[in-house]
């Protein structure tokens, strides 16, 4: 009978601790249990509100016409969005900036010799896509920022026109110089390639899609399918953004109209050679024009002939000549008091203007941001207060060159600095998997972001799904491993490419991207056919993707504006910063090896034994092998941020034992103001070599991918460039910046010691 009592006692009491605990809340990351519960309650509300309905609507009457900088639709579009916000509730206005935004007046591309094709240059109006017929209104095919010029010269093929390609280019024994190179889009941002080929003589550049990238060798093209037709072109800026993105009159200051402004001659970020974009339908007739020797494997499309590299004897006749025009910017900005903390600022943005109509490139992740902003408008209303401050931006001027958001940042750069926590970007949206980068101090806010918002497809949520495509696309056991057992999944790391840019790279304003996709075909990027009817038959179809961005995004923005601690954490940052390091050694390692390799072959003569006697190889040239680094202080630096990040961690779990986030009011303003600076100490003062403007350490776009990112860029890019002396200056200033950040992670830490 004892024994049974026992046992029933302990069933009750495990039921009674049950019943107890399942009501819990797990403090979220910067909060109490008891403010957790509280924030919990309105997050759910709010995930409650978005609806498919909303954001369809919104995109129908967004991308119903050609939307681009200086169009009567762009300023249209911002004017009702300004007035759906007020209609919400929300204190908004129009901020206005003058920029510069050529426009096409003239272009010609034609094959010359050995026989005469001309190149139309338009994509072709489909009955079925009832926007793709608005020509009087659409842009034509062009590439902003191209200079003009008038060149007649030899074509030559160069793959993607990345360096790697012209070293290929080098070994073949052929030279662009003189000639007009024609890459395909791909490997790297559009940019890119006529800097390279001006870099190497070239006179002119045309750059087209081929279908193997996102044509017909990827699925049905264009009505039938969600690629690029033939007559596909992907429009964009050629702007030399890895210098510094923004108006290229005024750099480093807002295009107010009262602005100085430079001459033309003197803007550092315009293409050096004449450019413009074509399709694979006018770029085939250009290319079978080509002999030669023939493409490398990797070099070769899926256009039905055989890729020869040329020069010749197919000449080109490429002409570019375009007004440039200063054009009126619209950005409509949202602004949320903070009710505790009005001094700290959550900044959201996306951009409305599209190069056509735009549905998928930006409407997409605009009608979201306005879906999250109604909705935060109805919580107004029932009585939730934000702690800090929210500003909703809708940039206008994305895709020239992040025009909008970066003249409105450097025109209160001043006031960011001092105010702005974080910066949460969306652009294009589609159907999938979550796709998260950012900084990596935010890398653990934002896994706990996603495992509270469900997938619509899957039903379980966005970080689980987003946890076993990682399992699935792992391509080693290390890597399947870490997905399965690290407790937070890795966001990546941004370059540019979108309005987060000046924010991160310039201000070093902690910044978040986000958006879906992976499950839907690309092909129409830039076109006229990206618009409403593609985008509700190949992509997002019933916009619960949609919803699910504004539910995720939205919560991120409450999330971050509610937080009694500002929910920054550092050890996802140290050990980021520590695999940086490593790959920056393995980077000179594997350059060290490949060099004597290259050398010791050469003595043994591989490259003349195996080089094919009917074709034209020159073999590379003898060179140095790089010499030793001194990592050592990136290595200690590293160190103290590792020690530090733990320091605080430690510190925070002290303070946030039991569920209570025990620490008095005066030492929590305080570190929310050390937090809020935090991502500042990485920017250093001097900006990156060459290109000032970039002042971030630790990210920034590379000087040749334009969008990807270079990590540790100044070390990353000096080793790639073999600028030897440049590496170790650059090693001392990027450890200066983490050892910055270490003593004012202590410092935080010092002061939740002190305030328990």
């Amino acid at each position: 009978m004892r024994l049974r009592a026992k046992l029933i006692f302990l069933m009750v009491t495990c039921l009674f601790l049950l019943a107890a605990t399942s009501d819990e809340v797990v403090p979220l990351l910067g909060y109490s249990a008891a403010s957790s519960r509280t924030q919990r309650d309105w997050e759910g509300k709010f995930r409650m509100i978005p609806t498919p309905a909303n954001l369809r609507d919104y995109m129908q009457r967004l991308s119903a016409q050609p939307h681009h900088v200086g169009s009567a639709y762009d300023k249209d579009n911002a004017e009702w969005m300004l007035s759906k916000f007020k209609e919400w509730g929300l204190d908004a206005h129009i901020e206005t900036f003058d920029v510069l935004f050529p426009t096409p007046k003239e272009r010609i591309v034609e094959l010359v010799e050995p026989s005469r094709f001309q190149a139309k240059l338009q994509e072709t109006a489909l009955s079925v896509d009832p926007t793709s017929n608005q020509q009087s209104e659409q842009l034509p095919t062009y590439n902003a920022y191209s200079i003009d010029g008038d060149v007649t010269a030899p074509l030559v093929y160069v793959n993607y026109g990345i360096p790697e390609d012209y070293e290929k280019l080098e070994q073949m024994g052929i030279s662009v110089k003189g000639a007009i190179a024609i890459a395909r889009y791909g490997h790297s941002w559009r940019g890119i390639k006529p800097k390279v080929a001006a870099e190497h003589g070239a006179v002119g550049c045309l750059i087209y899609s081929d279908p193997r990238d996102d044509g017909y060798f990827e699925g049905d093209v264009f009505p039938q399918g969600a690629w690029r037709p033939a007559d596909g072109v992907q429009r964009g800026s050629v702007m030399d953004m890895p210098i510094h993105p923004g108006d290229p009159l005024t750099p480093d200051v807002g295009a107010t109209k009262d602005a100085k402004r430079l001459a033309l001659k003197d803007v550092k970020t315009f293409t050096r050679i004449p450019v413009l974009p074509i399709s694979y339908g006018d770029a085939q007739n250009l290319l079978k024009a080509l002999k030669g020797p023939i493409g490398p494997e990797s070099w070769r499309g899926s256009l039905p002939f055989t890729y020869h590299v040329g020069p010749g004897p197919a000449k080109v006749h490429l002409k570019v000549q375009s007004n440039w025009d200063i054009k009126t910017l619209y950005d409509v900005v949202v602004k949320i008091p903070g009710s505790k903390y009005p001094d700290e600022w959550v900044v959201r943005g996306n951009h409305h203007d599209a190069w056509v109509n735009g549905a998928e490139d930006p409407v997409s992740g605009t009608v979201s941001l306005m879906e999250e902003a109604r909705a935060l408008g109805t919580l107004l209303k029932q009585g939730w207060k934000p702690s800090r401050t929210i500003i909703y931006c809708v940039w206008d001027g994305e895709e020239p060159g992040l025009l909008g958001s970066t003249e409105w940042a450097e025109t209160h750069a001043d006031e960011l600095r001092q105010h702005a926590a974080v910066y949460i970007n969306t652009d294009a949206n589609g159907r999938g998997y979550l796709s998260a980068g950012g900084s990596h101090t935010l890398e653990k806010f934002m896994n706990g972001v996603a495992r509270d918002v469900e997938d619509p497809e899957k039903k379980i949520s966005i970080w689980k799904r987003s946890q076993f495509k990682q399992i699935a696309d792992a391509t080693s056991t290390e890597e399947r491993q870490e997905a399965r057992q690290r407790t937070d999944l890795r966001i990546h790391g941004l370059g540019s490419g979108s309005d987060y840019t000046v924010f991160l790279d310039h201000l070093g304003i902690a910044s978040l991207d986000v958006g879906f996709g992976d499950e839907d075909g690309g092909g129409i990027y830039h076109s006229i056919y990206d618009d409403f009817y593609w985008y509700t038959h190949f992509s997002d179809t019933d916009f619960s993707y949609g919803r699910a961005l504004a539910q995720t995004v939205g919560t991120a923005v409450m999330r971050m504006a509610d937080a009694d601690l500002l929910p920054y954490e550092f050890t996802d940052f140290a050990d980021t910063v520590h695999r940086y390091l490593g790959e920056l050694q393995k980077l000179l390692k594997d350059k060290q090896d490949q060099v004597s390799e290259r050398n010791k072959e050469m003595d043994e003569g591989v490259f003349s034994a195996t080089a094919d006697p009917k074709k034209t190889f020159v073999p590379p040239q003898r060179e140095e092998v790089p010499p030793h680094l001194n990592f050592a202080p990136l290595e200690n630096a590293s160190e103290a941020l590792t020690r530090s990040a733990e320091r605080y961690q430690k510190a925070y779990e002290k303070v946030a034992k039991n569920g209570d986030l025990a620490v008095n009011s005066a030492s929590l303003q305080i570190v929310n103001a050390k937090l809020l600076q935090s991502e500042r100490k990485l920017a250093s003062q001097d900006g990156l070599p060459g290109r000032p403007w970039f002042k971030h350490m630790i990210y920034a776009p590379g000087q040749y991918t334009g969008y990807g990112v270079k990590t540790i860029p100044g070390v990353r890019e000096a080793i790639e460039q073999k600028k030897w002396k440049e590496a170790d200056d650059q090693m001392q200033r990027a450890a200066a910046v983490l050892l910055d950040e270490a003593a004012l992670i202590d410092e935080a830490a010092q002061e939740l010691e002190r305030g328990r």
